[in-house]
């Protein structure tokens, strides 16, 4: 399983992979876009995904997909 997290960090929207930061200072738009484009690119390689989305007010949004059948 691959985990793809947008974050707000110290003032700026953050994309992780498997809790490394891949890219900061993005709006959150941006960073939601890149994650989702790295979360597809994931799921046609097979691999299961977990997608984390932090709102505005801290709240978090998960989706789990990918992987072989």
């Amino acid at each position: 399983m691959v985990q793809y997290a947008v974050t707000l960090k110290n003032g700026d929207w953050t994309v992780f992979r498997d809790g490394e930061a891949l890219e900061h200072g993005l709006s959150r738009s941006a960073a939601i876009q890149m994650a989702k484009d790295l979360a597809f690119d994931a799921e046609e390689r097979g691999e299961v995904v977990e997608l984390l989305i932090q709102g505005y007010y801290g709240d978090m949004s998960r989706r789990v997909s990918g992987g072989d059948d």
